[in-house]
């Protein structure tokens, strides 16, 4: 047992059903930040993990990576913290900090990281997430928020912002002028479609129904819609993109976008469909295109995106929600019934019982 009392909300099993939950934090050590949690998005993993659909949830369950906080407690050996500061926590809470991955800014593929929930720290405790009252962290994995955006739209950049930006930079799918596809306007693709018209590309938004048309062109700033289910659409589109960001968690064809690419294209997962999909090679080798994977960022590109957003004004598009109405809303978001994420005001309707 920590010597911190905390609470939030924690599944037991996997039914995924959230209910109110004491436990306890460390003491904030030398180079932790301690803090009050102002706001949390809902991120489509929550689900994923409150369910154990990827086979390694850890009970009790507290969710929660998206986390916006004021700094109420600075360790002596903090040097970029003060107190009463907004912060943000992202999808990871450790690295062993001298691999290669880490030692070149990639924390989040280091072998030995710690995700902020559903892991075990190097202390040999689980780690509780931001469906929580409070919560302590080493400094090395805590950013600044720029002062001009919004905390409650900013919560889904820690996850959905980072995911999206990352391949971006990573890929040089950056490059003005440039022809991207985002599949899926959800959580993720509709800040994707954000960071892309941010960077000065062209952005086609691609989906299985006409029914986000209006909304990803008049309101997010896309310059064409894709209706992946009409062959007319597909058969027009074909060999016309740079590069495609795939944000679907569900199984669904992937043929299809290959053929959307050109020469040297690249079709970039971002989602995680839980049956393995089916990768024609033939076409990759006719255009010597590239499929590969993507999982948020590093603690540098992480602030980098936060900058960046701060600097074009790019927040999510979120339903501020009571903590008593996540079960709810976890349901809404399984069915895709939400424009774009969920985030729990946390500070305001997080009781103790």
């Amino acid at each position: 047992m920590h010597p911190v009392e905390a609470f939030g909300w924690a599944a037991r099993d996997n039914s995924g059903f959230l209910s109110p939950f004491k436990f306890s934090r460390r003491a904030t050590g030398d180079k932790d930040v301690k803090l009050k949690v102002l706001y949390c998005g809902i991120c489509h993993s929550d689900i994923h993990q409150l369910k154990n659909e990827w086979g390694s949830s850890i009970y009790p369950l507290v969710p929660g990576h998206e986390i916006l906080g004021e700094v109420t407690e600075v360790g002596s050996k903090v040097e970029k913290f003060t107190v009463g500061e907004k912060v943000a926590v992202g999808g990871y809470c450790g690295s062993c900090r001298s691999c290669e991955d880490c030692t070149n800014d990639l924390e989040n593929y280091c072998s030995k990281g710690i995700a902020t929930y559903n892991a075990i720290y190097k202390d040999g405790t689980p780690t509780y997430g931001g469906y929580s009252d409070i919560i302590v962290v080493d400094e090395h994995f805590v950013f600044h928020v720029p002062e001009n955006l919004p905390l409650a739209a900013t919560a889904p950049l820690l996850c959905a912002g980072i995911t999206m930006y990352s391949p971006l930079r990573y890929f040089g799918l950056d490059k003005p002028g440039l022809h991207i596809g985002v599949v899926g306007l959800g959580g993720l693709g509709h800040v994707g479609v954000k960071f892309a018209k941010a960077m000065e590309l062209k952005v086609t938004v691609i989906s299985t129904s006409r029914r986000k048309q209006k909304e990803a062109l008049e309101r997010l700033g896309a310059d064409s819609f894709l209706v992946s289910t009409d062959p007319d659409q597909l058969e027009a589109a074909m060999g016309t993109m740079d590069g495609i960001l795939d944000t679907v968690s569900a199984d669904h064809p992937i043929d299809p976008l290959i053929g959307l690419l050109k020469c040297h294209g690249k079709l970039i997962f971002l989602g995680a469909p839980e049956n393995p999909v089916e990768l024609p090679v033939f076409p990759l080798l006719m255009g010597r295109k590239l499929v590969a994977g993507s999982g948020i960022g590093g603690m540098k590109e992480t602030q980098e995106m936060l900058d960046f957003a701060a600097k074009h004004n790019i927040t999510a598009d979120v339903e501020v929600i009571p903590m008593d109405y996540v079960n709810t809303a976890l349901e809404r978001l399984a069915k895709g019934d939400v424009k774009y994420r969920f985030v729990i005001d946390v500070a305001k309707t997080l009781r103790a019982e």
